[in-house]
């Protein structure tokens, strides 16, 4: 038996951001049935296709490089074909970019890369609160850990990427640590933002941009 091992780079956008890890692993059953590509499945009582995700995402959160690896009994079909079979029955903000040959493992991620706009009346004042934010020698925030409420430093592995003002809101771009060891994602930064901020504001489009390995090289 020929198995093709093989990750999928897929976005997910508008209505599907509501969708929870726990229901995309639902939603892949049902894609892979639908799409009827000769998929590996797993042997034992309840058989069913072998698939897994890089990093789970947080509800609410759109995403350009969510990241699927799976498995294909077939070495006679391209690459293009099996991205054109899942993309005919994919749900409404879902799409797959690319698909390619695993290569890296997963355990070389080490962070992502979250773009983010913090809307205001008055986001001239919220950019410097925003900046003085940066600048403090730490960013201390109340995290929830397997094993209950953490106070960790979010700054040492924070990098700041951008920060402008435009249309009424400080549109940010920022690497957050990721991986099998330390997950930030960006709402830790907005909670921290909130505490010393007098400045009212609404964080939209968060949006996970790049998933990336030492020296910020693309994972995929």
């Amino acid at each position: 038996m020929f198995l093709l091992r093989l990750r999928a780079i897929f976005e997910k956008t508008g209505r599907a951001r509501y969708i929870s890890h726990l229901d995309l692993n639902r939603c892949m059953l049902r894609v892979f049935r639908r799409s009827k590509l000769p998929v590996w499945y797993t042997e034992g009582f309840n058989p069913h296709p072998y698939y897994s995700f890089a990093l789970a995402l947080s509800l609410g959160f759109e995403s350009r490089c969510e990241i699927m690896d799976f498995n294909i009994i077939n070495d006679n079909i391209t690459y293009d074909e099996i991205k054109n079979k899942l993309n005919a029955v994919m749900p409404e903000g879902m799409r797959v970019v690319s698909v390619a040959e695993q290569i890296k493992k997963i355990t070389a991620i080490t962070k992502a890369e979250y773009s983010f706009s913090l809307v205001s009346e008055d986001a001239e004042k919220l950019h410097d609160s925003v900046q003085e934010l940066v600048n403090c020698p730490e960013i201390l925030i109340d995290k929830k850990t397997k094993k209950g409420i953490k106070t960790v430093d979010i700054k040492p592995d924070m990098e700041v990427v951008s920060c402008e003002i435009s249309d009424g809101s400080v549109n940010m771009i920022m690497r957050l640590p990721a991986g099998t060891q330390t997950n930030y994602n960006p709402t830790l930064f907005i909670e921290a933002l909130k505490k010393v901020s007098v400045i009212p504001f609404e964080a939209q489009k968060i949006c996970r941009m790049g998933i990336l390995c030492e020296n910020n090289e693309k994972f995929f």
